[in-house]
């Protein structure tokens, strides 16, 4: 199953400071919930993994991330990840993120195309939709984090990461009671939506 996704984040930051985020993959894969990378395959290319938490389960897709080429006078980039679980379900993004500056304010725009395979397929295209835009928003509120603290008075934040380590790797947890909650107003949405109107 393929799902198209387009969208545009205002981030309330310096363009240079969100592109120096997007720009930088390791920076990008800490702002997306659950994911970390593992063992560097190339200069833009990694091993990484993607866990999703709700409640006492976890599930785990193991797989790889490359940007596939960037264009610095742009702010602009491509990037690909792919990845798998032990369920025997998968997962593949193209996308291609772009910085736009409009008035000395930076705006996060993304094309994606997502295809996934197995279980996951059977949510159908809305509810895919859905919980993209679950996580998305998640990543954004975590880019914009990131992006705030390359300004100037608030550099002093990395000396004490410390102090923050417990509170970002909480942060760092896909919300996976988010994602079910997408799908089930999905699921109520495309139930009630059938009914005629009284």
């Amino acid at each position: 199953m393929e799902v198209k996704l387009d969208k545009r984040y205002e981030l309330g930051v310096p363009a240079q400071n969100a592109w120096a985020v997007l720009s930088d993959l390791e920076s990008v894969a800490s702002c997306m919930p659950g994911a970390s990378l593992g063992e560097k395959l190339g200069d833009n290319a990694y091993k990484g993994s993607v866990k999703v938490k709700v409640g006492p389960a976890t599930a785990q897709f193991g797989g790889e991330v490359e940007i596939l080429s960037m264009d610095v006078a742009n702010k602009s980039l491509v990037l690909k990840g792919k990845g798998a679980d032990k369920g025997g379900s998968s997962a593949s993004m193209e996308l291609e993120a772009t910085i736009e500056e409009v008035d000395g304010q930076s705006i996060l725009v993304g094309l994606a195309t997502v295809i996934v395979n197995g279980k996951f397929a059977q949510f159908g295209g809305r509810m895919m939709v859905q919980v993209s835009d679950v996580i998305l928003k998640q990543f954004v509120d975590n880019f914009i984090t990131k992006a705030q603290a390359l300004g100037g008075s608030e550099v002093t934040h990395s000396a004490d990461t410390g102090a923050n380590e417990s509170h970002s790797e909480t942060a760092n947890e896909l919300n996976g009671l988010a994602v079910c909650w997408a799908l089930l107003k999905s699921w109520f949405g495309g139930l009630f939506g059938k009914k005629p109107a009284s």
